[in-house]
């Protein structure tokens, strides 16, 4: 299932994070050849990326939101 990002946070290992409408984490690393997400490396690119569509395994899953720090 489809869900929007609406906000970002990197975890501890300094990853960053999107933060998806429904409740659940999603890593969206920039790791090329495998993951090409370029627009996480700047705050503007992220910004830009707001309201994009995910697919979310863990909806697919029914599983219960994410923990997010507050």
């Amino acid at each position: 299932m489809q869900q929007p990002i609406t906000g970002y946070q990197q975890d501890e290992s300094g990853h960053w994070v999107a933060q998806l409408v429904c409740g659940h984490n999603q890593h969206v690393r920039h790791a090329p050849p495998l993951e090409s997400r370029p627009w996480v490396l700047s705050a503007a690119g992220r910004a830009g990326m707001l309201g994009y569509l995910l697919e979310c395994r863990k909806c697919d899953e029914g599983a219960p939101a994410d923990t997010r720090p507050g």
